[in-house]
């Protein structure tokens, strides 16, 4: 049996070369960096972070196979799945399973609004195409729809669905996933303000954006709370870090502010693939000033 999928989990942006080509030296820097330096517990390439929307099929693939090849099974590596069609969701998982990752994380099919027993359906087909585990991805302010708790408990009966990235920042919903599944789906944060609160609860992974750029600190946080239950030390880290979290939260421009901090702590990335384009000044002199309290 696969190891259980637990801690940090560092959703990785893609560096893009002057010529808008994937840029491998960096993207192998980057796993590196976070692997080495970062103590982080897994990877996530090709996810919403990772402008997996924005990528060419070749290019999700090869991001995949990069990021794969460079941990060497020394952490878990989670590829970003998501596709609008069904059959392109299970094109995409087959790759990435062949290609060595432990397993996917699947946002529902977006902009198309399908309901919940075509969700269903969505993912029962996947669950039966492939061996490893399936992260489900909740969701709502980006892909137009809604997982509910009874939806997740009912993909939860699938032996390789046992994973769940909640993001639509209620708190009772991690609860009601908890009280219907049980030990059946494991829910990872995937609200970085509500990070203390989940942990609190319970939560045993958190799939965190800023760890690209911080990944020391999320990890102490993780530490603190969800494994030595340090309440006191925790919440001081966790006020420290949480105008950073609540900006990217209510911008929602993780990826552009992900690549803004990582050039201003001296990791430069590049930039953010047209349409969307780097923080203006102001935004700037705001990530400058959160992190240099962060960091002081």
């Amino acid at each position: 049996m696969a190891k259980k999928l637990y801690g940090v989990f560092a959703v990785i942006v893609t560096p893009f070369t002057n010529d808008d080509k994937i840029d491998e030296e960096k993207l192998r820097k980057h796993v590196r960096y976070l692997i080495d330096e970062g103590k982080v517990h897994a990877i996530i390439p090709t996810g919403s972070t990772g402008e997996f929307t924005a990528l060419s099929d070749d290019e999700r693939m090869q991001v995949a196979d990069i990021v794969i090849s460079e941990a060497d099974k020394a952490i878990p590596i989670i590829v970003g799945t998501a596709a609008v069609a069904n059959k392109d969701t299970i094109r995409f998982s087959q790759y990435a399973q062949k290609a060595g990752a432990d397993a996917v994380m699947v946002v529902p099919s977006y902009y198309c609004h399908p309901n919940a027993q075509e969700m269903y359906g969505h993912y029962k087909a996947l669950a039966e195409s492939i061996d490893i585990p399936i992260v489900l991805y909740n969701n709502p302010s980006t892909s137009g729809v809604d997982m509910l708790p009874e939806l997740i408990a009912r993909l939860a009966e699938f032996d390789n669905v046992s994973y769940v990235k909640e993001s639509s920042g209620d708190m009772t919903r991690v609860v009601e996933i908890m009280r219907l599944c049980g030990d059946k789906m494991t829910v990872f944060c995937g609200c970085d303000t509500l990070a203390m609160e989940m942990f609190a609860i319970g939560v045993q992974a958190w799939v965190a954006p800023p760890a690209n750029f911080i990944p020391k600190q999320c990890v102490q946080l993780f530490e603190l709370i969800a494994e030595k239950n340090d309440m006191e030390k925790g919440k001081q880290l966790y006020f420290k870090l949480l105008p950073l979290f609540a900006m990217f939260e209510s911008t929602g421009q993780y990826i552009q502010l992900t690549k803004a901090a990582m050039q201003i702590l001296g990791r430069p990335y590049g930039i953010p693939r047209k349409p969307l384009l780097s923080p203006d000044k102001q935004t700037l002199d705001k990530v400058k000033k959160i992190l240099s309290d962060i960091i002081a």
